[in-house]
């Protein structure tokens, strides 16, 4: 079992969509321990600014985990990443595809105008 830790604050909405995208991405058990910062000067001053930060055992930090590709390879490195769900989950990530590339190289809005990029 992978032990890690979540330094959050009460109601960091970004914190609980970490933990939404960790449950659903962290291949195997884990077990997760989550450490208020807003009760301590120093953890204040050090991830205050910082926060959802995921820790791992060994200390290793993961700033900005809420974004699903940086928690999917953080998870990747350690061979904790659920591939089946990332492949899953990451499409919803991913620009939209040939149509958004599209756009951009003929600078249309979705609407079909033109516009001066």
């Amino acid at each position: 079992m992978n032990r890690l830790t979540l330094y959050t604050t009460l109601g960091c909405h970004l914190c609980e969509r970490l933990e939404a995208m960790l449950s659903a991405l962290h291949y195997g058990e884990y077990r997760l321990e989550k450490i208020e910062i807003s009760e301590d000067e120093a953890l204040m001053a050090r991830y205050g600014a910082r926060i959802p930060v995921l820790v791992d055992a060994a200390g290793d930090e993961l700033d900005m985990g809420f974004e699903p590709p940086r928690l999917a390879a953080w998870l990747a490195e350690r061979h904790w990443l659920d591939e089946a769900a990332w492949r899953r989950l990451g499409a919803q990530f991913e620009p939209h595809g040939q149509a958004r590339d599209e756009r951009e190289r003929t600078n249309q809005r979705p609407s079909g105008r033109r516009y001066l990029g």
